[in-house]
C-alpha cells in the first residue's frame, strides 16, 4: 500500500461493511492515523507520534462508538493556537468512513 501525503488518506474497504482508514493529520503532533471501521462503528485507532497517554486514552474512548457521534464531539477542538488538534483531525479522518 502507498504512503499517504501529509493531510492524505487512503481507505482499503474489507468485507462485510468493515474499511480501513490509513490518515495523515495535519498541523498536529501526531504523524499518522490508523482506523477499523465496521458497519459504522469505530473497531479501533493506532496514532503514530503525539502525546502518547493522551491519545491511547482516546482510542480506548472511542472503541466501540459509532462515527457519526466521534465526528461530533471531536471536530472543531483545538490545541492550544493551533487551528486544529488531534481530536479534530481524528474526526476529519473518520468523515471518510461515512
Amino acid at each position: 500500500m502507498s504512503k499517504c501525503v501529509e493531510g492524505g488518506r487512503k481507505i482499503r474497504k474489507k468485507g462485510g461493511g468493515g474499511m480501513t482508514i490509513q490518515y495523515n493529520p495535519r498541523g498536529t503532533c501526531s504523524r499518522h492515523f490508523q482506523i477499523e471501521v465496521e458497519e459504522g462503528v469505530i473497531q479501533s485507532i493506532q496514532v503514530e507520534g503525539g502525546c502518547d497517554g493522551n491519545l491511547k486514552g482516546l482510542s480506548s474512548l472511542l472503541k466501540g462508538m459509532a462515527v457519526e457521534e466521534a465526528i461530533q464531539r471531536m471536530e472543531g477542538i483545538r490545541c492550544g493556537m493551533k487551528p486544529t488538534s488531534c481530536p479534530d483531525q481524528l474526526a476529519q479522518a473518520l468523515k471518510t468512513a461515512l
